[in-house]
């Protein structure tokens, strides 16, 4: 909640002065200058405990930040959850519905068609005007600062929230968490779930200044090897031996000098759903992929999604204050005409 103040006027007849009234202005004044980070905590941010948090934290603080449901299939916001099996081997099968109050985020809306360099790309990230737009129509406030980024966490749905909680980056929010785990982890929690429709509008979300230092161009990944910089691809195994080729790319392969870091490597099953390691179980598995999680680093995958996910483990889970994620990924490299490598 905003706080503001209403203060009275008193009028006197021309040529007097109130001084005990201009006094008491001054102290009033001082007193209201004491009382405004009162005020301000009271609008209610809230203290984040990391990039990632609990279903108790969130328990505890649902009804003081932004819920944001990121949902490909928007059906299923509005659909009850599906089990297997009964009695004790009874298990969620498929996460449905949402957590009581969560915003209903499009996940198709979050990435756009865009040109860069006369090519017309899609799933681009959004300028920061049609951002701003999606967020208030879906109905983010910025009297509750904190957003809390809850997917469902079922495949790849891990790399839909980084891309959620990346773009916001982007433009400024630094007041952003993903639940660890999802919905899939909040049900296994006998977290209540709600089937009611989505609410929209109204949002107040304002979009800051770009940070560029979170992008990378096709220039920085040519001359990466020159600078040092680690190139990580984010993509499952077969595309990055070139085994597989996305549709919308000109060749199948990796760039030069990449490191895999695939999806399968960066969450582990738990329960119903997928969870995230620990650091010193990523380290365990930076190490073995041959990444220096403390070296500065671009991640890119074929539309940058899946490289959204490997940017958060590095970035936000790691502490490394130097990835860049390679927007255009191999879409754009390919198109392009830059070399990809891959098997014979």
């Amino acid at each position: 909640m905003r706080t503001s103040f209403v203060f009275p006027v008193r009028r006197f007849p021309a040529g007097r002065t109130d001084e005990s009234g201009i006094l008491r202005s001054v102290l009033l004044f001082a007193l209201l200058a004491l009382l405004a980070p009162w005020a301000r905590a009271d609008s209610a941010q809230v203290e984040l405990p990391g990039p990632l948090v609990t279903v108790d934290w969130l328990r505890k603080h649902r009804d003081q930040v932004n819920v944001l449901a990121v949902r490909e299939d928007l059906a299923r916001f509005t659909t009850a959850p599906e089990y297997s099996g009964e009695g004790r081997e009874r298990v969620l099968s498929q996460p449905g519905g949402h957590l009581p109050g969560a915003l209903l985020l499009d996940y198709a809306r979050v990435r756009r068609q865009r040109r860069v360099n006369a090519r017309e790309l899609s799933w681009m990230l959004p300028r920061a005007t049609a951002m701003q737009s999606l967020l208030r129509e879906t109905g983010v406030l910025d009297s509750r600062p904190t957003v809390i980024v809850v997917d469902a966490m079922a495949g790849s749905d891990f790399d839909m929230a980084a891309r959620v909680y990346w773009s916001m980056k982007v433009y400024g929010d630094d007041d952003v968490a993903i639940l660890s785990g999802g919905l899939a982890a909040w049900i296994d929690a006998g977290g209540e779930v709600s089937l009611a429709p989505a609410r929209s509008g109204a949002g107040t979300w304002s979009a800051g200044r770009k940070r560029t230092d979170l992008l990378a161009r096709s220039a920085d990944v040519a001359r990466a090897a020159a600078t040092g910089v680690q190139i990580i691809d984010a993509r499952p195994l077969p595309f990055y031996l070139g085994l597989e080729q996305h549709p919308a790319a000109r060749a199948a392969g990796r760039i030069a000098g990449s490191k895999s870091f695939p999806p399968e490597t960066r969450v582990r099953r738990q329960g119903s759903g997928l969870q995230h390691l620990s650091s010193e179980q990523y380290a365990a598995v930076l190490d073995a992929l041959g990444i220096d999680p403390a070296r500065p680093a671009i991640v890119y995958c074929n539309t940058g999604q899946l490289a959204s996910g490997a940017w958060f483990v590095l970035s936000e889970l790691m502490g490394n204050p130097d990835v860049r994620l390679y927007d255009g990924s191999i879409l754009l490299w390919t198109r392009q005409g830059r070399p990809v490598v891959g098997l014979p």
